[in-house]
């Protein structure tokens, strides 16, 4: 099965305070390719080159991905990338816990190490023009999300902290790499 665990950087336009999911726009796209064993990274201008990776992909694997992530990237994409299973580590924790945990939290208690830098920080590197520092990052984050999602899949568990130390939330991750019920799609692959 080909996994693509992925993750986007946006501009980070505020509205009244909060961001506006409507108008962000996408800085960078970063990915882990199971079947390359690789991390890339594609700027918007590089988009087409990505396209025909996910579409051969079986799963993509993200964090927030199914509520910011996929949304995002599908204003760029000519077809529709929800017709790809997709599984959100987010999605999945909050469905056993009840609640919404940043993936900081996650890591730092689970990995034993969180994340290198915040999403604000994204926004003031692509604002300075800063893409390398952009990059590292982002494909940093992409680490990360594997490496939660494998440990998941091994443990079948993640670690968080909360307010008395740290805690279990117990995962089921034995269908989460079965077939997708939708055929492979190809909108900007050659026929």
């Amino acid at each position: 099965m080909r996994r693509i665990v992925f993750d986007i950087e946006t501009t980070g336009q505020m509205n009244g305070g909060s961001i506006d999911f409507t108008n962000q726009e996408l800085t960078i796209v970063c990915i882990y390719d199971s079947e390359t064993n690789e991390y890339s990274s594609y700027l918007k201008e590089d988009l087409p080159k990505l396209w025909g990776i996910l579409e051969r992909a079986d799963m993509l694997i993200g964090y927030n991905s199914d509520h910011f992530d996929i949304p995002i990237l599908n204003k760029y994409y000519p077809g529709d990338l929800t017709h790809i299973k997709s599984l959100d580590l987010l999605k999945e924790v909050r469905a056993v816990l009840g609640r919404r945990l940043k993936m900081d939290n996650l890591a730092a208690a689970t990995l034993g190490a969180g994340k290198i830098a915040s999403g604000l920080d994204a926004v003031k590197w692509w604002q300075e023009g800063n893409i390398e520092k952009l990059r590292e990052y982002c494909i940093d984050d992409v680490r990360v999300t594997k490496e939660l999602y494998d440990y998941a899949k091994k443990h079948k568990s993640l670690k968080y902290k909360d307010f008395d130390g740290i805690r279990e939330i117990k995962l089921n991750p034995t269908n989460w790499e079965t077939p997708g019920d939708t055929p492979a799609i190809t909108h900007t692959l050659p026929f």
